[in-house]
């Protein structure tokens, strides 16, 4: 059974996604359920996601926890927590106690709106990092091309944490440019801590024009540098519905990796996931 290690859901009643803004993100402007995914996770053979923050806001990964701890799909959950507050492990611990605490797995900051270039770098946010590793939690990075050599800092600096490169640092697939990208990719691959998703490509292609051979060159580079013990399939939905539908994008991502031997599309689709996020 297949695992979708990267989706969302909101509810604007609870509270404003204060990012999407402008026309091109206007069809997220409305609420995004977990009722709304099951049904077309289902179809697509999934059976267990990994849920993940959306916003910088401290409630939310309770609500997540309790979501989760009251579903049959979502299996673990990617919160947000405030990693330079001087008591970010007895936080962990708090949300931990719980309903769904259980099921807290990483957590996940916005690093790619950080003004500060090596925000991944500071002594604060270096603590909070040593409490995710104390705290046997994952580190996934949401970031923009051009911070992939800080993560590879940050991940050097920090061997015991596991960090999960989202949608593999959002390469440039629009302009068809592979650099540096790629070799900054590489250099994070190269790291024993660290781990990536092959999710969110289709948004970073070109609106409306997109194919599975554009995708291509960048899910080659990722498990070459990778392999496909340390990459794992993520829908990004429902982000990805700007470009694709959920089925869409499971299928593109089964013919972007259909070349590889059973065993190996199974690491991708369900044993890399199973494993980083303790599923």
């Amino acid at each position: 059974m297949t695992v979708d290690a990267h989706h969302h859901v909101w509810d604007l009643s609870v509270r404003g996604q204060d990012w999407i803004k402008g026309p091109e993100l206007a069809p997220l402007a409305r609420d995004f359920a977990i009722e709304e995914l099951a049904p077309q996770a289902r179809a697509a053979g999934v059976g267990r996601t990994v849920l993940v923050q959306t916003v910088t806001v401290a409630d939310e990964t309770p609500e997540f926890l309790a979501l989760a701890h009251g579903s049959d799909l979502v299996a673990a959950v990617v919160g947000w927590t405030d990693l330079t507050r001087p008591d970010v492990a007895d936080e962990l611990a708090r949300l931990r106690e719980l309903p769904g605490g259980h099921l807290l797995r990483g957590i996940r900051h916005q690093v790619q709106s950080e003004p500060d270039p090596e925000w991944l770098l500071r002594e604060d946010v270096g603590r909070g990092m040593s409490a995710l590793a104390a705290a046997g939690l994952v580190h996934d990075l949401v970031v923009l091309p051009h911070q992939l050599p800080v993560c590879v800092r940050a991940a050097e600096r920090h061997p015991g944490l596991t960090f999960v490169l989202d949608h593999l640092g959002k390469p440039p697939v629009a302009s068809a440019e592979t650099e540096p990208w790629a070799t900054d990719l590489r250099a994070f691959a190269a790291l024993p801590n660290t781990v990536a998703k092959l999710s969110g490509l289709v948004t970073e292609a070109a609106p409306g024009a997109w194919t599975t051979g554009d995708l291509a060159p960048y899910a080659a580079t990722a498990l070459d540098a990778f392999g496909p013990h340390r990459l794992m399939f993520g829908s990004d939905w429902p982000v990805c519905t700007l470009a694709a539908t959920y089925t869409e994008v499971a299928r593109t991502a089964r013919e972007l990796t259909s070349h590889l031997p059973p065993a190996d599309r199974n690491a991708l689709f369900t044993t890399t996931a199973t494993r980083v996020y303790g599923l």
